[in-house]
């Protein structure tokens, strides 16, 4: 084929795209329109306003499905809209090919249960609503995350981890016996504040840790840890000190919750759960209400944790303890993926950590 030929082909592929879509019936009058609607955005606040910003984008995403779902337009469209609506505003980010795809997902997301921006999703950045959009496909699970992140005022990479380690299907999901040992609002209130199972992954241990290991392991990674207990939490001590009937004991972990103004023991269990681990803790329980307990905090809540559990076992063993007392199991990491390995620390490197 001769070089002339090869560009008249080219040529005629590059101007075959616009000559289709000037071909789009209204579309210079929908263009305006939402020219119009970028204007008044403008008018009301500065787009900085994240409430303002979602607000103008589900306007968006509402009239572009609207208009595709009316007209019969293609996805192409959203090509053109790109381009011509960041030439109208070029001191405005926003409007590339992928965004606007992101604008139609939002309203596309949400549309069922509102015929306005819904007040939870224009709280949250839309960085945030952009995750959430991507990573999580469930109506309701989204609306979880939606309400949690404005809740806590998770940061972005915060509600990714969140997303990640799936907290929607592990929140509230211990076993436990508060609602025979706590008042309805505190007992609610205290189911929420656990999970199961806790994800220890970030350790990097290893499933064959001991006890003391791991135990050792989350105070030397309290940040990460409190992160994964989940907001409220104040680490009080490890290994801290009872004097009862003038014996020593020990508690593995003990915090307390800012929002259910209780302590909380949590004991460490390397293995399987065992009945006898319950009248332990209620043990501890009753010397912390008796020995650090403030007339007005709430009863103190214990948690134990273990490397695995028969759900029926532990039920059994809750079912008379008068103390209320949480169940849950939690994970490490047993294998590295490939693309981890050579990232993270040395073995001589943690050894020098914990020493």
């Amino acid at each position: 084929m001769s070089k002339e030929r090869k560009d008249d082909k080219t040529k005629s592929a590059k101007t075959k795209a616009p000559d289709l879509l000037n071909r789009l019936e209204g579309y210079e009058n929908f263009l305006q329109q939402l020219k119009d609607q970028v204007r008044r955005s403008q008018v009301k606040a500065a787009l900085a306003v994240n409430s303002e910003l979602i607000s103008l984008y589900w306007e968006l995403g509402k009239s572009i499905v609207e208009r595709q779902e009316r007209a019969g337009w293609g996805d192409g469209v959203l090509d053109r809209l790109s381009n011509d609506l960041a030439v109208a505003f070029p001191e405005m980010k926003g409007f590339s090919r992928r965004n606007l795809y992101r604008i139609r997902a939002l309203y596309q997301a949400y549309r069922a249960e509102s015929e306005f921006v819904p007040q939870a999703v224009a709280q949250i950045p839309w960085g945030h609503n952009i995750l959430i959009l991507e990573k999580v496909k469930e109506p309701s699970e989204r609306r979880w995350y939606v309400a949690k992140a404005t809740e806590h005022g998770w940061s972005r990479s915060i509600l990714g981890m969140q997303i990640e380690t799936g907290l929607y299907k592990r929140q509230g999901k211990a076993i436990t016996n508060f609602s025979n040992t706590l008042p309805a609002l505190q007992s609610d209130m205290a189911q929420e504040a656990l999970k199961d199972p806790y994800n220890f992954d970030f350790l990097t241990l290893g499933t064959e840790a001991q006890e003391r290991d791991i135990e050792q392991a989350l105070v030397d990674h309290i940040q990460k840890f409190l992160i994964e207990l989940g907001v409220g939490f104040a680490f009080v001590g490890r290994q801290y000190h009872l004097d009862v009937g003038d014996q020593d004991f020990y508690i593995d972990l003990l915090f307390y919750h800012l929002r259910l103004r209780s302590y909380v023991v949590i004991e460490l269990k390397g293995g399987e759960f065992k009945p006898e681990y319950a009248g332990q803790l209620n043990f501890y329980l009753s010397a912390v209400d008796d020995l650090l307990r403030h007339p007005d905090d709430k009863p103190s809540i214990g948690l134990l944790l273990c490397r695995g559990k028969n759900r029926f076992v532990a039920e059994y063993a809750l079912r008379d303890i008068n103390k209320p007392i949480g169940v849950s199991e939690f994970t490490l990491t047993d294998s590295l993926p490939e693309k981890l390995k050579g990232q993270l620390p040395t073995i001589e490197e943690l050894e020098a950590e914990f020493r």
